[in-house]
């Protein structure tokens, strides 16, 4: 933070700088790093008008969402985990470019990894913001400058509406290709359960995709929130919606678990009226979502554009479009896994899965 408040300040004494010296590359990063970043091209189009919302299967997707729900796909289905991508946290079609980290990658980074990640995340701060500075002032622009407003202006945004403040929007965001791919094949343990227990809850089955969003699909996951389990339940939402005594935490237990996310979700919905806001109270709570209706009426994509409530964040604002990414991988997998998803043998109707 501090560097980027001292780059901040010598702003005006760095597009000085620029007009005097407009061969020197600017982007000296570039050539001290062992890899080989790759601004991403679009071809220049306009959108006009959203068109009408229309449907994943029974979920609304609003025209509006669509840029973000793509931004998952990408992440969920396209970016591996070895690559990065630098992009507008507000404007999700505004992805400035994708890197690929350096050496062999795991689900971990290494220290090296994550000053790679770091650094490059300060230098698209900082260019952002030196081009925001250069087109208030008039000042010249350079190449780069002229592409980034390019890649702005293919989204068919106002440039200077993606501008002001775009520098500290800048949001790094890793592919999780092989996580997802390993989510769809654990998933085959339990689909067909999980589709029951929905459709005996007068539920859409396709609920049961869930926890690609939550866990991938791993029984024993934890958050740093303290929610435990595929389906994430907390202590005090487990209380509520997953009774019992028994001795082993039955958050661990996916059919329980699902049993426990039926029960909220039908609550949840009946509570809210429409599942864009249902699902995202999954993510920000019941009380959060009702506070944002009565805020900003029941028009979703105004609460996701508009609402600014305490801890309606990027998590909340994104988490519908997450759930909508991944329901249209998980129903057309060859699509996007053309090599072949070996899903996992289903589980025994009953069969016990804590201890896994």
């Amino acid at each position: 933070m501090n560097r980027l408040i001292l780059k901040i300040a010598l702003l005006p004494l760095t597009i000085l700088l620029l007009n005097g010296c407009s061969s020197t590359p600017v982007a000296k990063f570039e050539k001290t790093t062992t890899y080989k970043p790759s601004v991403l091209k679009q071809p220049v189009k306009v959108h006009k008008r959203y068109a009408p919302a229309s449907y994943s299967g029974v979920f609304p997707k609003p025209a509006e969402l669509e840029p973000t729900v793509t931004f998952w796909r990408n992440t969920y289905a396209v970016w591996q985990r070895s690559q990065v991508a630098y992009h507008d946290n507000r404007f999700m079609d505004v992805v400035y470019e994708v890197i690929t980290l350096p050496g062999y990658v795991a689900e971990g980074l290494t220290s090296e990894q994550k000053k790679v990640m770091s650094a490059r995340r300060d230098y698209w701060q900082t260019k952002i913001l030196t081009l925001e500075h250069k087109l208030r002032y008039k000042a010249p622009l350079d190449a780069h400058d002229r592409q980034i407003i390019a890649k702005i202006g293919s989204t068919g945004r106002p440039v200077n509406t993606v501008l002001s403040g775009a520098s500290e929007r800048v949001r790094s965001q890793r592919g999780t290709r092989e996580r997802f791919k390993r989510g769809l094949e654990i998933s085959g343990r339990y689909n067909l359960q999980f589709r029951k227990i929905f459709r005996d809850a007068g539920l859409p089955e396709e609920l049961a995709y869930l926890p690609h969003v939550e866990s991938s699909f791993q029984p024993a996951a934890r958050s740093s929130a303290g929610a435990v389990g595929m389906w994430q339940f907390t202590k005090g939402a487990a209380q509520t919606f997953m009774p019992g005594r028994n001795v082993v935490d039955r958050r661990l237990d996916p059919v329980a678990s699902a049993n426990g996310a039926a029960n909220y979700l039908t609550y949840a919905y009946k509570k809210l009226g429409n599942w864009p806001t249902a699902l995202t109270s999954y993510n920000h709570g019941i009380g959060g979502m009702s506070r944002a209706q009565k805020h900003m009426g029941s028009d979703f994509v105004r609460i996701v554009n508009q609402y600014d409530g305490p801890a309606f964040g990027f998590a909340s604002r994104n988490y519908y479009a997450q759930f909508l990414a991944a329901r249209e991988i998980a129903n057309n997998t060859r699509a996007f896994f053309p090599e072949g998803v070996r899903y996992e043998a289903a589980i025994n109707r009953g069969q016990y899965l804590a201890a896994e």
